[in-house]
Parts: C-alpha cells; structure tokens; sequence
C-alpha cells in the first residue's frame, strides 16, 4: 500500500460524493429519521424504545453504509473508471484502502449524528458512556462499508447489488437478538447467529445499555466487529476484478 495513493483515491471519492446530495442525504439523515421514527411508534412505551433502540443504532447505519457503498463501488466498475485506475501504478489495496477511508469518515458523521439525536433529543436512556455507543455505532457502520465493498465485486449491475441485501443483510437481521435473546432461538439459529458479525454488533451495544463500565464482552463484541471489518476489506482487495466484464 501507498500512503499518497490511498489518499488520493479517498479525495476522489469525497469529491465526486460533494455533487451527490441524494447519496449523502441518504447516508446521514436516513439512520437520524429511522431511529426517530422508532421512537415515535414507541411513544406510549419510552421502555421499549430503549431496550431496542440501541440495538437499531447500530444496525440501521450498517444496511445504509452497506447499501450506499456496494452501488456505488459498481458504479465505478461499470462505467470503466475502475478499469483505468487499476491500468495506473494503483495496488488494489490503495482503491479498496481509499474507498474505504473516504466512506469510513461519512460513517464518523453518520455515528456521531444518530447516536446524538438518539441520546439528546430523542431520550434513548442508557447506562454506559455515550462513547461507547458511538463507537460500536462507528465499528457497525464500517463494517457495512467492508460489506458493501465486497458484495460489489460479485454484482454485473446495480439492481444485483441491492439484490445481496436480502443474502447478505435480512438474516443478520432476524438471528442477531433484535426481536428474540438468541439463547432462546433453536440450537442450530442460534449457532448459525454465532458467526454473523451482526450479532456482536447488537451484543455490544447491549453492554452499554445495562453496564455502566467497560465489561470483557463488550470489548469482545468490539473487537470482533472490527476484526470481521478488516478481514472483509482484505476480501475485497483480493477479489477485486482489475476488467471490466
């Protein structure tokens, strides 16, 4: 990897996503007004809210960074941009790095917006830090960014990008302990749960809402969450297709 190529190829992407306001608005706003809508639904039962809405915080920047990300990386490849940056002296490490720092500072905004409406306007009640909370928020939201950079490689076209939400996404969504403790589920659910990354994601930021100090399972939670990250950026420069097919 190289430095300079690397932040170079972050810039690029700022700048083309500075003329993209529907992309940004989406990455930033739609996390705040899906937690607020949550809270509204749940207005005659603030308990409710709290037990679950932690758990969205982290889960809703995920899907929109996944989303996001995986169409607009095939953007790239199907118009040939990607094509002629990989003819330049770029190492498929550089464009996934880059990509991945450009999308990765959207996800500190889009973190720090959602977890401070969730805490200041909109009440979400927690016991830990809210450093905490926005850090699994942060780690949720990258770790859709790895995902969507990786499922790109695998679509011919946008609809087929959005069509990995549903394999990639919905059963994260059902076997992560959002809607029932994942001890409850059949052995096999809940062994499957096990290694969906999205499932230390919810774990995690349920340590912050019961804990008030910083418990092993939380930092367990963390750091696996990070790990897949990584492991799944490592995926997506190797599987990385230098043509356009």
């Amino acid at each position: 990897m190289n430095a300079s190529r690397t932040l170079a190829t972050a810039a690029r992407v700022l700048t083309q996503l500075r003329h993209d306001p529907r992309t940004i608005a989406l990455m930033l706003l739609v996390p705040v007004v899906m937690i607020t809508l949550l809270r509204f639904v749940f207005d005659a039962s603030p308990r409710t809210f709290d037990s679950i809405g932690a758990s969205l915080l982290g889960i809703f920047p995920l899907i929109t960074m996944f989303l996001v990300t995986s169409i607009a990386t095939l953007r790239e490849r199907t118009s040939g941009t990607l094509e002629r940056l990989l003819a330049m002296p770029l190492a498929k490490a550089d464009l996934i790095a880059g990509y991945a720092l450009a999308f990765g500072l959207l996800a500190v905004v889009q973190s720090a917006l959602a977890t401070g409406a969730s805490l200041w306007f909109l009440g979400l009640d927690v016991v830990g830090s809210p450093w905490l909370l926005l850090l699994i928020a942060l780690l949720d939201a990258l770790l859709g960014t790895a995902l969507g950079l990786f499922v790109s490689a695998f679509a011919a076209s946008e609809f087929q990008a959005v069509q990995f939400m549903p394999a990639v996404i919905f059963p994260q969504l059902l076997l992560c302990g959002l809607f029932t403790p994942r001890d409850t589920m059949q052995p096999a659910l809940e062994a499957i749960s096990n290694v969906f990354p999205m499932s230390y994601a919810v774990d995690g930021m349920n340590e912050v809402l019961r804990h008030t100090d910083v418990t092993f399972t939380f930092v367990r939670d963390a750091a696996i969450v990070a790990a897949v990250a990584l492991l799944v950026l490592i995926l997506g420069a190797a599987t990385l297709r230098r043509r356009t097919t």
